[in-house]
């Protein structure tokens, strides 16, 4: 059931973000007189077809739900009718062939803005940034941090909840920034600033700088009792329920959920001894945490299984930040821009090293994020959505040839020396541009492979 839902979410998300940026380029080749023979969502065989007439558009669902295209009369491809001729892509003016290339990009950024527009006006739900806990030796404890500070803006940014600050810190870091101003209010209400500063080394991969920065998010005391349970977990197969209550784990008591989790993960494949209360009564039972491999080589223990918190405790631990449309606007469009940069400099730092082919993402960690941030609520999955559309608009856009910025780069061509770039040419290009695609994401698709053997 957690694949299909998976799978399910993905192929929405996969269908609506090529539905737009092939809108993109269907909606300005119209406009400028091009015409469009099909408009497929999908590849491989048709699914489902429908047009008006035979003259007018076919427009597809196809059975591999991984991309999509336009297909447009041009001499290049095929023979073309003589009442077709003025129609063709090829024969149109060098600004309207840009556009409609153009258009597909430029509509994923669009719909990028509309979406987190839209996630700012919902309003998120988010965890207050309460500092929980410091690890010694850390970022945030060399730059004084303490438990019970509140983050209240991270470089002259308002940082309403905890994923707010974790993610400005860590587009500021891939931003290049080496010291980050953070202003906190401490228990009694002062207010400081403190400073963090960050090596090269701090930021080769998000998971990296979350280990170095160290900082816990503030939980409070919760009891070890057993909510909810995944159907392939080892707390299932041993026979936990949802209810029971975590008395001592080889004949230690437990104090509290967090105990659980700690007594858990650092015995990966070590049974461990419970004694449990079920309904008034209490009884054994045993359990082997499985082994799992972290990012940074550390195994920890797993059971598959999460808290049974009171729905008064989490409430009081979370706050709704939302703004009006109006003013959702402009802050949609500095994430986009915000976030459209910040793909672009994550590239280039993997390109000459000094970032880790690590945070690249295949189609199965996309899946994955699908999946998790459906289950996390609608803003979640929103806000998913624009990051994706963002990264597809961006990518598109670089001068690679097979993409559609390097057919943009051939047209820049053309106009410097005013004839188009020979067809000879532009094919030697394109299969040098399919053979760096293909290798990118053959490694992709490894790392993904990798982290699910992980």
């Amino acid at each position: 059931m957690e694949t299909l839902h998976t799978l399910f979410y993905f192929i929405v998300a996969i269908a609506v973000l090529v539905a737009f940026h092939e809108f993109g380029h269907f909606w300005v080749a119209r406009k400028v007189g091009v015409k469009v023979i099909r408009f497929s969502i999908g590849f491989g065989k048709p699914l489902a077809t429908w047009r008006k007439s035979v003259n007018d558009t076919e427009f597809v669902i196809a059975a591999i739900p991984l991309g999509g295209y336009v297909k447009m009369v041009d001499e290049r491809e095929e023979a073309v009718k003589p009442e077709d001729l003025p129609y063709a892509f090829n024969r149109q003016p060098l600004l309207a062939r840009t556009a409609v290339v153009a258009a597909g990009p430029v509509f994923n950024l669009l719909l990028a803005v509309a979406l987190f527009w839209l996630v700012l006006v919902i309003g998120e739900l988010g965890v207050k940034p309460v500092v929980g806990g410091v690890e010694a030796g850390s970022l945030a404890e060399q730059a004084g941090f303490v438990k019970g500070d509140e983050i209240l803006r991270i470089d002259d940014a308002a940082t309403p909840t905890w994923i707010e600050a974790l993610d400005r810190l860590l587009t500021l870091a891939i931003d290049g920034k080496t010291e980050i101003a953070v202003l906190t209010k401490a228990i009694d209400d002062s207010q400081q600033v403190r400073l963090l500063h960050l090596s090269e080394q701090d930021t080769q991969t998000p998971e990296t700088l979350h280990k170095r920065l160290g900082l816990k998010p503030w939980a409070p005391s919760i009891k070890p009792v057993i909510g909810k349970l995944m159907d392939d977990g080892v707390a299932k197969q041993a026979g936990l329920q949802s209810g029971d209550l975590i008395l001592t784990a080889d004949g230690s008591p437990i104090v509290d959920w967090q105990h659980w989790v700690d007594y858990v993960q650092a015995r990966p494949d070590v049974e461990i001894k419970l004694l449990l209360e079920r309904n008034g009564a209490q009884l054994p039972l045993n359990i082997t945490p499985r082994k799992e491999q972290q990012s940074d080589g550390k195994a920890v223990g797993k059971i598959g299984a999460g808290v049974d918190a009171p729905k008064e405790l989490l409430e009081s631990m979370l706050v709704k930040h939302s703004l009006s449309p109006w003013e959702a606007l402009p802050v949609a469009g500095q994430r986009v821009w915000f976030y459209a940069v910040t793909t672009l400099k994550m590239m280039g730092k993997m390109l000459v090293g000094s970032a880790s082919v690590e945070n690249l993402s295949g189609p199965i960690s996309i899946a994955q994020y699908a999946g998790q941030s459906a289950d996390m609520g609608l803003t979640a999955f929103l806000k998913f959505l624009g990051l994706v559309s963002v990264s597809l608009g961006v990518l598109n856009l670089l001068p690679v040839p097979v993409l559609d910025g390097g057919h943009l780069l051939f047209f820049a061509v053309e106009a410097i020396k005013g004839s188009p770039v020979s067809e000879k040419v532009q094919l030697y290009f394109q299969q040098a541009g399919m053979l760096l695609l293909m290798l990118l994401m053959g490694l992709a698709m490894f790392l993904d492979i990798g982290r699910l053997f992980q």
